[in-house]
């Protein structure tokens, strides 16, 4: 096996970042009416989901993170509209990595070819953390990490989502696959507590799934693991909600990202299309509300996109 102990490490200090703290945006309401217009019934029902103490659930790309709209997000998560927050392991990083030196990203291209991309001394941090929650404390990644977050010497800890999940005490799930996120490639990684403090944030998810019953979930930009990771989560609190004669299928999905999606996408695509294996259209938007759900799919950034549903929720709010 290859011996992680030969591996260069260096600071963060040194490294190049893409984006840094000036891409925050500030609280605003969203400037274009349009966009504004497809999140009316979404603010509707976040809203209505709100009153009737249903799970209203927002699952997220790494590119959220690097957008911009934590204080959006923030301000939501402080409101009671979202009350539970799932990211990958890159949008963990990116989190910590903001909170920790106000920058984030590196240039892949430029990195790759020296044999040091993703491998930052501060970045690794994140391991110990879950380390120690595994061995010690028995949280998931999620609290974890939002919790070192918060207690911790972290500058920037106001743009913290898990920050502010960890305060609010609002479940904030990581979900991961091992050898997808750089701090796995450091000596200090521990694949058995990875997969454990994940696979607790899993069954934490699953949890607030069984309350989705006139609740809402949103995908903002994961293609992948919001569509996979919910499909379980949603058939395991199904299976018990069958055994104790209840129901989970009057809830509302919404998806956003940059896919050109036809008119009528109710239907899922046919297996000979490309679009069939777009894992948000035929899971998120067709098989898992079919029973009585609803659904909404609005293509934008997520600079756009956030905001207006932040813009939305507050017209409602007012009405």
């Amino acid at each position: 096996m290859f011996d992680r102990k030969t591996l260069r490490i260096k600071s963060l200090t040194g490294r190049s970042h893409g984006i840094d703290i000036r891409i925050i945006k500030e609280l605003g309401g969203c400037r274009d009416s349009e966009l504004v217009k497809n999140f009316t019934k979404i603010g509707n029902y976040t809203v209505t989901a709100k009153e009737k103490k249903a799970s209203t659930i927002m699952m997220i790309g790494a590119h959220v993170i690097r957008s911009g709209v934590q204080k959006y997000l923030i301000d939501m998560l402080e409101r009671g509209y979202i009350s539970c927050i799932t990211m990958n392991g890159g949008g963990m990083i990116h989190d910590f990595e903001f909170a920790l030196v106000g920058a984030t990203t590196e240039k892949v291209a430029k990195y790759i070819r020296e044999g040091q991309f993703g491998l930052w001394r501060e970045t690794g941090q994140i391991n110990d953390i879950i380390n120690l929650a595994y061995k010690h404390n028995g949280q998931g990644m999620g609290e974890a990490v939002g919790k070192a977050i918060q207690e911790g010497k972290f500058p920037y800890k106001d743009i913290s989502i898990l920050a502010a999940c960890y305060r609010l005490n609002i479940p904030a799930t990581i979900h991961v696959g091992i050898g997808y996120d750089i701090i796995h490639e450091h000596p200090n990684f521990d694949g058995a507590a990875t997969g454990e403090t994940s696979y607790r944030d899993f069954l934490k998810l699953t949890k607030m799934v069984e309350k989705l019953e006139g609740g809402v979930v949103m995908n903002f930009g994961s293609a992948v693991m919001a569509p996979e990771v919910f499909l379980k989560a949603l058939s395991m609190a199904r299976n018990v909600a069958h055994q104790e004669g209840r129901v989970i299928k009057h809830f509302t999905t919404l998806v956003c990202d940059l896919h050109d999606l036809p008119e009528d996408f109710k239907t899922e695509p046919s297996k000979d299309s490309s679009a069939y294996y777009f894992r948000p259209w035929k899971t998120m938007l067709v098989r898992t509300v079919a029973d009585g759900g609803k659904s909404f799919y609005v293509k934008g950034k997520h600079g756009d996109t956030i905001p207006a549903l932040w813009t939305a929720i507050n017209e409602v709010e007012k009405n």
